[in-house]
């Protein structure tokens, strides 16, 4: 695992030393060893974590002739085979590692080298004699992978402190990207908060040449649902998959662990890395002393049936919380309004003490149908059959009649969730339910801006006509929920503490066989995950299989009102929130104050609130006015 950036530049003195600093920057992501390569045209460079051939593989690395170099980050899990086959073609490889199988895969198949490689990864590769700069993407997005345009020159990073530390770097907030963020929690697609940084999509690749760039995929998803499935023979299928994907990623030369919630999706990991292993695992997990979130019984159970060197960390109700916030907002490099990557931050803090690389149950939700948001998809349907004026009303009394919960997720929240959802259109709605503000809301946080509905996310997927409604929602959250979110966090709070996070859920075959399933396995009656749940059954105990489905978060609505209350206040002042000139203060003011007072339940809201205005002072991120927003002058071919 490692950390990649660079720059295209037409030759000034002084480069050489930028890509230095730049990847000195990027050492959280790999400590064991910093290389660079520096030409008149192009600079890379790199940050290693020795998983793989600890003794070789330092990066960048150079074809014998220096015409050809590569940075990379990530790993793939069938580059020995790949690279048999490469040697039978005459390649001669001088490491054992599986960068050195990339750069040979480039050289022998050009772009359509990615799509042999399974596993992880952002990797960027230079021709010296072609002029020519290649960056590609994994298929789900494990990986992350920026670029921006200047002038007639590209940069690129793993993360987006790769590109800030250009001195000239874009630093003007975005407002589009700033309303999605608030409405769904993160940023989705190709965009983030910066205008003039994008992400490069998962599954894609971008070719530089002579100052012009060209985004294309190379990989997609296809929905194709087919009805010959049976639930035993689809059961076989994956059972197989399973196996064979937790067997590839647990390739290591280093310590490795699993992490275990409790949960189906990671005890689900457990179960094959368990058969795949001839010696004891070490698992870890993270428990809460609030009963809302603590799911200590259920991972305690998991790691007494399989025996395993089992870590448990305990969040602390001190000053090491808020700490903690300030601290990961650092490494976040985009503020991050799922409050989930709070745990995270200190799952990873506890694993590496004791591993390098730890196996998550990250994907099962996306690729199964496992999360609740599906069932409000199906029974919202019925209910806009309703007049919009009775669903209106009935969210007003159920805003002023039933009390707060002081659950992480109460009834309360779910209904009215439901109740404002049923007024959108369906693909916004279903965004809605995962997400965070109301279009009012927004438009009273935010009422200089015009304002920005989400449908448009879903304009370019099949219709739910020729892919059922379950599956375009589902198509819906892996193309955004889950690689701009989920695995946004999960890398970001990982990398901070130098630990690699393997999601063998996600393996690509698994992901297109399960686009090949009918609804009926996925979303069974009340049952989501059906056949996940089913292939397992026999396995795991059923108090693992059939426990309500629990997301892992922190109990946020709580800590607002005592531990991070002091350092909300502090942050959302009323100057730091007027000078931004595009929020409104009264409207802010009155969120946390009906939060104060147990009115709503704004935990979640108030996470993304105080995320952003922490990340707009550390990053110095300028914000321009609404009649000041210009057009993007960076439009990638896609």
């Amino acid at each position: 695992m490692c950390g990649i950036a660079g720059f295209t530049h037409r030759g000034v003195n002084g480069h050489r030393e930028l890509i230095l600093k730049i990847t000195r920057g990027l050492t959280h992501r790999g400590p064991d060893q910093r290389g660079v390569f520096a030409t008149p045209h192009v600079c890379l460079g790199a940050v290693r974590l020795k998983i793989i051939d600890l003794a070789g593989g330092n990066q960048p690395i150079v074809t014998d002739d220096g015409n050809t170099a590569i940075v990379f980050n990530g790993e793939i899990y069938n580059h020995q085979a790949l690279r048999a086959e490469l040697e039978s073609k005459g390649h001669k490889f001088r490491t054992n590692c599986d960068t050195e199988v990339v750069l040979r895969g480039f050289l022998e198949w050009d772009t359509d080298c990615f799509e042999r490689l399974h596993g992880m990864f952002g990797v960027a590769l230079w021709s010296e004699r072609d002029q020519r700069l290649v960056l590609a993407r994994d298929r789900v997005g494990i990986k992350p992978l920026y670029y921006s345009r200047a002038g007639q020159n590209l940069r690129f990073g793993s993360e987006l402190k790769a590109i800030l530390g250009h001195p000239d770097a874009p630093r003007n907030l975005d407002l589009d990207a700033l309303q999605d963020y608030l409405s769904l929690n993160y940023v989705p697609g190709d965009k983030t908060l910066i205008e003039g940084i994008e992400k490069l999509r998962p599954g894609h690749l971008l070719e530089w040449r002579h100052g012009k760039a060209r985004v294309r995929p190379y990989w997609q998803i296809r929905f194709a649902p087919d009805a010959s499935w049976t639930r035993e023979s689809a059961k076989s299928e994956l059972d197989s998959l399973l196996r064979q994907a937790v067997r590839e990623h647990m390739l290591s030369d280093v310590p490795l662990g699993v992490w275990a919630s409790g949960g189906l999706d990671s005890s689900a990991i457990l179960h094959y890395a368990a058969e795949a292993s001839s010696r004891r695992l070490k698992t870890f997990s993270i428990g809460f002393d609030s009963s809302c979130c603590d799911e200590s019984r259920y991972f305690r159970e998991i790691a007494r049936i399989y025996g395993t060197e089992h870590h448990e960390f305990r969040m602390p109700a001190d000053q090491r919380i808020p700490d903690a916030v300030e601290e990961l907002v650092e490494y976040s490099d985009e503020p991050g309004a799922d409050a989930g990557a709070l745990p995270v931050w200190f799952l990873s803090k506890m694993s590496r003490s004791h591993v390098t690389v730890a196996l998550s149950g990250d994907g099962g939700d996306e690729l199964f149908g496992g999360y609740l948001t599906y069932h409000a998809d199906r029974l919202a349907r019925p209910l806009r059959r309703l007049p919009a004026l009775l669903r209106r009303a009935a969210c007003s009394a159920a805003t002023h009649l039933i009390p707060v919960s002081q659950r992480k997720i109460g009834f309360e929240y779910k209904l009215k969730r439901m109740l404002e959802g049923s007024l959108l259109p369906p693909d916004e709605a279903h965004l809605f339910w995962n997400g965070s503000f109301s279009r009012v809301q927004k438009t009273s946080l935010l009422p200089r801006l015009n304002g920005h509905h989400l449908e448009r996310l879903g304009r370019p997927l099949p219709s739910a006509l020729e892919i059922g409604y379950l599956n375009r929602y589902m198509l819906l959250d892996q193309k955004y929920y889950l690689p701009d979110n989920i695995l946004y966090k999960v890398d970001r709070m990982s990398m901070a503490h130098s630990l690699e996070v393997r999601p063998p859920l996600l393996d690509h075959r698994i992901l297109e066989f399960a686009a090949r399933l009918p609804e009926r396995l996925k979303l069974h009656g009340s049952s989501g995950k059906y056949l996940l749940k089913e292939t397992l059954r026999g396995k795991l105990p059923d108090s693992i299989i059939d426990r309500p489905k629990s997301g892992f978060d922190i109990p946020a609505h709580a800590w607002f009102r005592g531990i991070l209350k002091p350092l909300l206040y502090e942050t959302l002042t009323r100057e730091a929130v007027t000078s931004t000139g595009i929020f409104e203060f009264a409207a802010t003011e009155r969120l946390i104050r009906d939060h104060m007072n147990e009115r709503v339940n704004a935990g979640y809201q108030l996470w993304g609130l105080l995320t952003l205005f922490l990340w707009l002072k550390r990053w110095r991120i300028q914000i321009p006015q609404p009649q000041e927003v210009a057009a993007d002058s960076f439009a990638a071919t896609t």
